[in-house]
């Protein structure tokens, strides 16, 4: 079916656009609750990071953008694959670092995918409509997390049931899909789901569904290559039963499949490949409050079965490939107050992990590759009265591989009595555990190290005008060890990970400006600057700038633009003409980004329109993979 999205969405933009702005109640402070540095809900003014958080508002007002987009509008996160199609897979940098080192949590459940070679979890998966909220918090955070969180912890929560007996949205949005320089008007970015919940008594449901189908755009830069496609189905059921005052229970069954096709890499066009990926994730979450303190039991099963059909050139066939991971977490934590001022948690983790691989030129089996490790952990925290606050924690890994490894975290911070001013310090390490492809596969090497990383970061934090305008920053030097690289021996030919001998060192500046005057406008601009090693640097720029504005010209109109200005980064790819690996230096890009959205039925139905790429630029995010020109986007949410 033809739509002229273009000429619809023009007409939308330029009504909403007329609207006259109008005074609404002075602008209301509601104190911000974050929970990823104690792993209890307290006061953002109290903790002592500085924790990016994504609000379920901020989200709403970026309706139409995915999930790798909106993360990389955050202060020091960079998400490669943001701006490309659908189905490139994304790798994530925070402080310099890789993919490996950032740890992903949902619902307080880590997720990774341990037949992967750096163990990182796929994003793709989640539909950004299935979230609440995102904290982003940066730095090492293994006193906590454990393995994976060096430089950088993404904990997302999903949505919960309402308070009311029966509630329910729906929502469906249709958008182009173009490269720059292309003109297609017709829809083929589909999106559409639903979720019914509520609470009746002493118990609450969520339940959700959720589809993505998306064509027309090459993954591999080149003319006249075929479209690739993607498609995603996600199912979510969330039960809760509150038992009394002091006893909950919180469980979950999740259900995601995602299927696409895929080039065979940079400026190479391939229509035989296709991946195919399903998880399964359950869990239940008992809690219990008593009169000093909680004690929280957070469990999670994940198991993760990956497809791939590829065209082999050499044999002029289509081989296929399976993996297999299986992955569990126990974490019991428990918070006891001391006094208003004094609080301990003290924690134990379990973790399992197994993978299998079978295809034409390896076999794993998980009777041989699997692992488990017990962390106890302790983190104690104390508020001075006279403003000075210190987080302190430390965490023994005891891994049956390779034995023990400890971290441990200082964060002192202060906040001044009559001045609006906070400094913030932390010294943390943080580990990474060798991948199980690492160790067990025909290239593994049972004499890996952990990765270690140490964290040194300073800076403050200040809110003046009456809590109308923030600006923090955040200076960081961080030094890894033990990294871990692919090494081929050049007489031999064998190949296997090894340790890096080098020290990896990064270090840069994050600083975020937040404006608010009044309860209808909102200025939001970050800066990043990271500076690291050369042959560290693929891909991370030195320097990005976001700047975000928020307007809502009534109670029922709003508009949200963005602007993005990503520096020069380096990149290579493998030639497959010449059989020789190229460097090459990506040219800096801006992106501008806008959406309108009107409440036609104030709680009841809602409409959007996005435009991404405005000014369609043309540029590369990774050499050879094609990116998204400007796009125009429709949609519609509808409560009941």
């Amino acid at each position: 079916m033809k739509l002229n999205f273009i000429k619809l969405s023009a007409y939308f933009t330029l009504v909403t656009s007329f609207a006259m702005a109008q005074d609404q109640n002075q602008l209301k402070t509601i104190e911000e609750i974050v929970i990823s540095d104690t792993k209890f809900a307290q006061s953002k003014e109290k903790s002592g990071k500085i924790i990016e958080k994504i609000t379920a508002k901020d989200l709403e007002n970026k309706k139409g953008q995915s999930l790798a987009a909106v993360l990389s509008q955050v202060a020091g996160v960079e998400v490669a694959g943001s701006q490309s199609g659908t189905g490139k897979n994304l790798e994530y940098y925070i402080r310099g670092g890789r993919s490996r080192q950032v740890l992903i949590v949902i619902d307080g459940v880590p997720v990774t995918d341990a037949s992967g070679i750096g163990f990182q979890y796929d994003l793709r998966l989640l539909p950004v409509e299935q979230i609440e909220s995102i904290e982003i918090m940066k730095g090492a955070a293994s006193t906590l997390y454990g393995s994976g969180a060096a430089t950088g912890l993404i904990n997302i929560t999903l949505k919960k049931a309402s308070k009311k007996e029966i509630e329910g949205t729906a929502y469906m949005n249709l958008g182009t899909q173009n490269v720059p320089n292309q003109r297609k008007t017709n829809a083929q970015d589909f999106n559409q789901g639903f979720s019914v919940n509520g609470t009746k008594g002493s118990v609450s449901y969520f339940t959700s569904l959720n589809s993505k189908e998306t064509k027309g755009i090459s993954e591999a830069a080149g003319a006249n290559f075929e479209t690739d496609y993607f498609s995603r189905v996600n199912a979510l059921q969330k039960i809760g039963i509150q038992f009394n005052s002091k006893f909950s229970i919180q469980a979950f069954t999740n259900y995601d499949r995602m299927k696409s096709s895929f080039d065979r890499g940079n400026f190479s066009d391939e229509t035989a490949n296709i991946s195919l990926s399903e998880q399964f994730r359950v869990g239940f979450s008992p809690k219990y409050k008593y009169a000093n303190g909680e004690l929280n039991f957070v469990t999670g099963f994940t198991n993760l079965e990956r497809h791939y059909d590829t065209y082999n050139t050499w044999s002029s066939s289509v081989e296929t490939s399976y993996f297999k991971s299986r992955s569990v977490s126990i974490d019991m934590f428990n918070k006891y107050n001391f006094s208003k001022a004094f609080f301990l948690i003290l924690g134990t983790q379990f973790q399992f992990m197994d993978m299998q691989e079978e295809s034409n030129s390896e076999n794993i089996s998980n009777s041989e590759a699997n692992f488990n490790v017990i962390d106890p952990y302790a983190t104690a925290v104390y508020y001075f009265n006279f403003g000075l606050n210190i987080n302190v924690g430390a965490r023994l890994n005891k891994h049956n591989v390779y034995g023990n490894h400890t971290t441990f975290n200082f964060n002192p911070s202060f906040s001044f009595k009559k001045t609006p001013l906070k400094l913030i310090s932390s010294y943390s390490t943080a580990y990474i555990t060798p991948s199980l492809y690492q160790l067990y596969s025909p290239y593994g090497n049972l004499r890996l190290k952990p990765e270690e990383n140490t964290t040194i970061e300073a800076g403050f934090e200040t809110t003046v005008f009456d809590k109308k305008v923030t600006l923090n920053t955040v200076g960081f030097y961080r030094e890894e060890e033990n990294s871990y690289d692919f090494f081929t021996d050049p007489t031999s030919y064998e190949s296997q990970y090894i340790n890096n001998s080098n020290v990896v060192i990064a270090k840069g500046m994050e600083t975020t400006l937040v404006i608010k005057p009044n309860s209808y406008l909102s200025i939001n601009g970050n800066y990043t600057f990271t500076q690291v090693a050369e042959a560290q640097s693929k891909l991370i720029p030195k320097h990005k700038v976001n700047v975000s504005i928020d307007v809502d010209f009534t109670k029922k109109i709003h508009w949200n633009a963005q602007y993005q200005y990503v520096a020069a980064r380096n990149d290579a790819f493998f030639d497959n003409n010449t059989f020789e690996t190229i460097k090459t230096t990506l040219g800096s890009y801006q992106l501008i980004n806008t959406n309108f959205s009107i409440d036609v039925l104030p709680n009841r139905l809602s409409i959007f329109t996005a435009v991404t790429n405005i000014l369609d630029k043309d540029f590369y995010e990774n050499i050879g993979y094609s990116v998204r020109g400007r796009n125009f986007k429709l949609g519609l949410n509808f409560k009941f």
